[in-house]
Formats: structure tokens, sequence, C-alpha cells
């Protein structure tokens, strides 16, 4: 995995050669990591339609455990054939905060997002789908105060521009009616929470240096299952949460066939292995590709979008190929200038 990103730093010993041939290799990288960010995010957006029915039969801590259960053992045989036995070495890395990321990543988000999406009811996939689009803001933010450096401009306007098209594919275009609705700050702010724990998971990724995208993945979700685990236990132990009966685990299969497997495993690998390529104020623009895939998956359940929800979808695409092309045309201004 390693390998896959070592052409990016390799330099030719003739520079003019270097600029030239690394360009295709570069542009390459930079539409993987583009596909593989925009994979992750439909697979991500898919996900909360899915819980909408699961958490009818279980509390969003069981299912979260059992899903990185799934994923967790999943990454862990995958790292094994492609990286051999040393690859579940440390190699000085920071033992605790991999765990501490792991758990604010998969524990914080998984926790406090369906949770938030349980105490909305009915609407709650879109709700927390809708949340999800403050993610790109969140990011800028946190990169501002990390790197000290302020985001491009056109960049923190193509973000307004991408939430404002999400907006109104949720609310139809009725935003007066959205803001003068009573709202269930509860579930949002929890969602919000959420929210924040997997931009932060995103963005430290970067401390990892040694580490390919799959270990990292990998060495977080397998730490951060203890917190999930250990939490899952003690609420049990409170009878906070009821322990699920067999008929409850039995109805949720079809629901963790998904969630494991493919939200769990297939677009947290592809999320971060794109936001390598990428970085993180890069990707994590594509999560705003998310909250307009659930509502794909809810039209096709039988909801007719209005024109005003089309238009929207249409401006938050508009936004992420607007901020790419802007994106890539300022790396090639920076290279040319350098």
């Amino acid at each position: 995995m390693n390998k896959l990103f070592e052409h990016q730093a390799a330099v030719p010993a003739n520079p003019d050669l270097g600029r030239s041939a690394c360009v295709p290799a570069v542009r390459t990288g930079y539409m993987t990591g583009v596909l593989l960010c925009v994979a992750a995010t439909i697979l991500m957006g898919i996900m909360f339609p899915v819980m909408t029915s699961a958490l009818r039969h279980v509390d969003p801590f069981t299912f979260t455990s059992l899903r990185y259960m799934i994923a967790g053992s999943a990454f862990l045989v995958l790292l094994r054939v492609k990286e051999g036995r040393s690859a579940f070495r440390f190699k000085g890395e920071p033992i605790a905060l991999a765990w501490l990321l792991g758990s604010i990543g998969f524990c914080g988000f998984g926790s406090f997002v369906f949770l938030g999406q349980q105490l909305a009811g009915r609407d709650g996939a879109l709700t927390a789908s809708i949340m999800m689009a403050t993610q790109p803001m969140m990011g800028l933010i946190m990169n501002s105060i990390v790197r000290r450096v302020m985001p491009p401009l056109y960049s923190f306007l193509f973000i307004l521009m991408s939430f404002a098209g999400v907006a109104l594919v949720v609310t139809k275009g009725d935003i007066a009616a959205l803001l003068s609705e009573p709202q269930n700050y509860a579930a949002n702010a929890l969602i919000v929470v959420g929210a924040l724990c997997w931009v932060i998971y995103t963005f430290s990724a970067s401390y990892f240096k040694t580490w390919s995208a799959l270990k990292y993945t990998t060495m977080t979700t397998l730490l951060g299952l203890t917190t999930i685990i250990g939490l899952n236990a003690l609420l049990f132990a409170l009878h906070v949460v009821p322990v699920p009966t067999a008929a409850a685990l039995i109805a949720i299969v079809p629901h963790l066939l998904y969630m494991g497997p493919v939200a769990g495993f297939v677009a947290i690998l592809f999320w971060n292995m794109g936001n390598r390529m990428l970085t993180p104020i890069n990707g994590v623009l594509f999560m705003d590709v998310l909250p307009v895939t659930t509502f794909v998956v809810s039209a096709i359940s039988g909801l007719i979008p209005t024109h005003m929800q089309i238009a929207g979808a249409c401006m938050t695409g508009s936004a992420l190929i607007l901020n790419n092309l802007y994106l890539r045309r300022r790396a090639q201004r920076l290279a040319a200038g350098s």
C-alpha cells in the first residue's frame, strides 16, 4: 500500500524531465483519489436509510459494536495479506494516539450520529445526512487552526455553495418553514458532534506518516473497537440499553451485511485512501455527496423529487466539480512557480 504513494515523492535527477514525467502520474493519482472519495461517500450515504430500519430492532451502541467487529476482522485479514506480519508493529508510532483516534472516529461517530438519528425519528436519515454536510466547513476551520493557514477563498465559497444545494434537497426549497418549525435540538447536536468526530479522525491520519492508508484504517479500527465494546458492555451492565434478543439479532442480519462489509469496510478504506491522495482538506468536501445519496435512495423508495430538490442536487454536484478544477489549476500554478 505504501508503494501506491511512493511515485509522488520520487524526483528524477533531471528536474525538467521530472516535472514533465510526474504530471501524468499526479493527475492519475488525483483522479483516483476523487473516485475513491466519491465511492466512499455514496456508500456512506446509503447507510442512513439502512440504519433507519436497523434502529427499530437494536440500540445504536450494540449495532456499532457488531458492525465494527465485522469490518475490523476484514481489515485484519487484508492487512495481513497485503503487508505481512510486520504490519502489526507500531514502528515508533504512538499507540495511545491511534487508540484515541480510533475511539473518536468509530465509537464517537457511530454512537453519536446513530443515536441522534434514532432520536430524530422518522426523518432521522435525512436529518443525519444533512448534518454530514457540515464536515467540509469543520474541516476548513480545523485546518486553519492546526496549520495556521487561511483556506483558499474560492474553496470556502464552493463549500457554501454545496451546503446550500444540500439544504435545498432536504428542505424541498422551503428554508423558511425549516427555520420556523420546532427542531429536535438534542438529536441535531448529537449528530453534529458525531460529524466532528469523523473530521478529527480524517485529518489526524497525517500524524502517522510511516503507515499506509490500510494500516491506519486497520489499527485505528481494532483499537477503537476496544472502546466500542467496553462502552457497550458498561451500558448493558447499567441497564441503560437492553441486551438484544435472539430475534432482534436475526432481524438485523441483512442490515449488518451492508453496514459491516460495505459501509464499514469498503467505504472507510476507500475514504482513507482517497484522503491520503487528495489531502483531507480537499477530500472532506466530498461529504456533501452523502446527503444527496441518502435522498436518492429515499426517492427510489417512492419519494418523488421536486424541482427545487433537483436544482439543489445539481448545485452540490457543480460545487464539487468547480472546486476540484480550481484546486487542480491552483496546484499546477504553484508547481510551475516553484
